[in-house]
């Protein structure tokens, strides 16, 4: 983890930080979108993030490791799994970051822990992630209660494509991957969470996607245009707790 904290758009946090995390093997596909499509989602609270006037949604599988409690050692059954979280980027007019509309993860635990304590949408998901030829298949499909359709999946491969770089400020995969807190709704209230990592080492990517249901909920497909693709092999993550900022409020 670095201890660099200059690259930051805000100061770190005077307290402590309460979670560990690692990153492993995560793909960014990006989409630019309608504004439209994605405002009724917001909170008034917060204002949709925008470059050069285009909103973005991102489908983001990765898996984790080392997550643990600061002072605290990894806990068995809880510190590695895959997760696939469905996203777009807001700010509060001061700090942008990250608002997921849903993160699917293989330990329900987890799950359970994540809801409750950051109010994050969490849900179980039967998941795999393989190693094969240098490609990554993987595999998510969101747990749905019996009565209900088959839940979200996404059925993939992808592989990162030449060298590591960092993103130049000012470009949209700067403004896209480097983002320092993310946003949640309780069941009144909205919440902030503060994170810190090193800037992101990116790669170029291919992927060849087989099942993308992940973003049905919008009120529009997804483009039909290939993804915006980014690969990062490993990020180390240092999150803070949920800081409760303002009642919750909804576009109508």
């Amino acid at each position: 983890m670095t201890k660099d904290f200059t690259h930051r758009p805000w100061p770190r946090p005077q307290s402590f930080w309460c979670m560990k995390q690692r990153w492993h093997d995560l793909l960014f596909m990006h989409w630019a979108v309608p504004v439209s499509s994605l405002e009724p989602f917001i909170p008034k609270n917060l204002q949709l993030d925008t470059f050069e006037g285009k909103a973005w949604i991102a489908i983001v599988p990765f898996h984790m490791s080392g997550i643990r409690l600061n002072w605290l050692p990894e806990l068995p059954g809880l510190s590695v799994f895959p997760e696939l979280n469905v996203r777009t980027y807001v700010t509060d007019g001061s700090k942008p970051g990250v608002w997921f509309f849903s993160l699917d993860a293989l330990n329900p635990l987890a799950v359970t822990i994540a809801r409750r304590w950051y109010r994050l949408p969490y849900f179980h998901a039967q998941m795999s992630l393989q190693m094969i030829g240098g490609s990554i298949h993987y595999k998510s499909r969101r747990k749905m209660d019996k009565t209900v359709a088959a839940g979200p999946e996404l059925t993939m491969e992808y592989a990162p494509l030449g060298d590591p770089y960092l993103a130049r400020k000012g470009t949209l995969e700067h403004w896209l991957t480097e983002r320092y807190c993310l946003y949640a709704q309780g069941e009144n209230d909205l919440y902030r969470a503060e994170i810190h990592h090193a800037p992101w080492e990116l790669q170029p990517a291919k992927t060849k996607i087989l099942t993308n249901t992940m973003a049905k909920f919008l009120p529009v497909p997804l483009p039909k245009t290939p993804p915006l693709l980014h690969f990062s092999s490993l990020q180390e993550v240092l999150v803070w707790p949920p800081e409760k900022l303002s009642r919750l409020a909804f576009s109508v």
